[in-house]
């Protein structure tokens, strides 16, 4: 019987995808492992594998189709002695000939298809369904495939369910990522299209429609605002001393090609100060708050039409010049969508960083779950007073830490920016 290929979950938050191309056509004899086609999430562009070997009988879904939901059919794979004439008339998606825009009354008229990750697909008693190449990689890294939720067809474990498995921290209780609010949910509150088009009746204008990535901003920012009880905490931060520590080490590190920046120190900064008040190294999870032991900080990176905020995992215990290049690294690949989801989710706390664009200081939101986030402002020149009272030039940066109250205490919060702003302003004591 002719295998269907259904849309994947790529991440536990994706309820739909574009079918951004195809990488067979049909008449291709594929194998399991086999790449198949390319995804676009709302935030990266991720390849998709075969999970069984056969031969590409009909594309159902024409690349380049946006809005695909997840466990829609994409195609169909025929078995050995099977061939075009085995498959159905109907089909519950639209061939690959239609228009990638459906009209909206035959989309409301679809079924909704679940986005929640498929349990494990099972029979002939504990036996578990998984792609040979996810059976290779969980028995080379020791993963029980029991354990493993499978995203693939009818609940097969792929190889992203087992490397995503690995990822996952152990100690954690398993909590349930927010959902993705519906397109158009961040403005429930305020004017609907028509009534905006009506406002701007006889302006020139162009509609930008949102993307996947657009829409998921949107809506998660929108619930943090909403949700999250945010307050503020500022504090200057006089950056002379590590400007001169860097440019030595910089000079010490020029030979192997690795130039530290300010964000690198503020980073590390930041892992060392979760460490020093570990109370606040924590997440809102619901009903209870999860403390980490590891200080695993999330960096915005902007790129076009949005941002991601890789995390760099245990960064109290990577050295400097190791956090820059991994840093550069995530941030290189952040802007060309090459991102896997374990590497921009999860952290505890994030950076936002506008100094290098000129702005002097601002208020971050929190992304949940995390508890705070620190944003930092440009270093400018200002006159200060200094210990022995004579007023001296200081180069200056202003920095807002927003926390999340139901997590961190106005005093607690206090300490968290008081140990950076120490960090930062004792570089040579990160080192340590």
């Amino acid at each position: 019987m002719p295998i269907e290929i259904l849309m994947p979950a790529l991440s536990p938050t994706m309820e739909e995808g574009t079918l951004a191309k195809w990488l067979v056509k049909e008449g291709d004899t594929v194998n399991s492992g086999d790449i198949m086609a390319e995804i676009e999430t709302d935030k990266a562009t991720m390849e998709f594998e075969a999970v069984d070997e056969g031969v590409v009988g009909k594309i159902l879904i024409a690349e380049g189709t946006d809005g695909v939901k997840v466990n829609t059919p994409i195609a169909v794979l025929l078995e050995d002695g099977e061939s075009a004439d085995d498959i159905g008339s109907s089909s519950s998606a639209a061939p690959a000939e239609a228009p990638a825009a459906a009209p909206k009354a035959a989309q409301a008229a679809a079924p909704a298809a679940s986005s929640a990750p498929a349990a494990p697909a099972r029979a002939d008693g504990d036996r578990v369904f998984a792609s040979p190449l996810a059976r290779r990689i969980a028995a080379d890294k020791g993963i029980d495939l029991a354990g493993v939720k499978g995203s693939g067809p009818k609940g097969r474990i792929v190889k992203a369910d087992v490397e995503n498995a690995n990822a996952a921290p152990k100690a954690a209780p398993a909590t349930a990522a927010p959902s993705a609010a519906p397109a158009g949910a961040a403005m429930a509150s305020g004017p609907t299209t028509d009534q905006v088009r009506k406002m701007y009746e006889g302006r020139e204008y162009e509609e930008q429609p949102l993307d996947g990535m657009r829409k998921t901003i949107a809506a998660r920012l929108t619930e943090a605002k909403q949700s999250v009880p945010h307050f503020y905490l500022r504090r200057d931060i006089q950056l002379d001393s590590l400007l001169k520590f860097r440019s030595t080490l910089n000079k010490t590190l020029e030979p192997r090609g690795i130039k530290l920046s300010v964000n690198d120190f503020i980073i590390k900064a930041c892992a060392l100060a979760l460490q020093q008040v570990p109370d606040a190294n924590a997440v809102w999870a619901g009903d209870r708050t999860l403390s980490l032991k590891p200080s695993d900080v999330a960096v915005a990176v902007a790129i076009e039409g949005g941002l991601f905020t890789p995390v760099l995992k245990d960064a109290e215990m990577k050295s400097l010049s190791a956090l820059s290049t991994e840093m550069k690294d995530l941030a290189a690949r952040a802007r060309d969508r090459k991102l896997a989801p374990h590497e921009y989710q999860g952290g505890s706390f994030a950076i936002s960083n506008l100094g290098m664009f000129g702005i002097d200081n601002f208020d971050a939101i929190i992304n949940p779950p995390h508890a705070a986030i620190l944003a930092v402002g440009a270093g400018a020149k200002k006159p200060v007073v200094g210990d022995d009272g004579e007023l001296k030039v200081a180069t200056v940066m202003s920095t807002t830490l927003s926390v999340d109250h139901r997590v961190i205490d106005g005093a607690l919060g206090a300490n968290l920016l008081n140990a950076i702003k120490d960090n930062l302003e004792n570089p040579m004591g990160m080192l340590a």
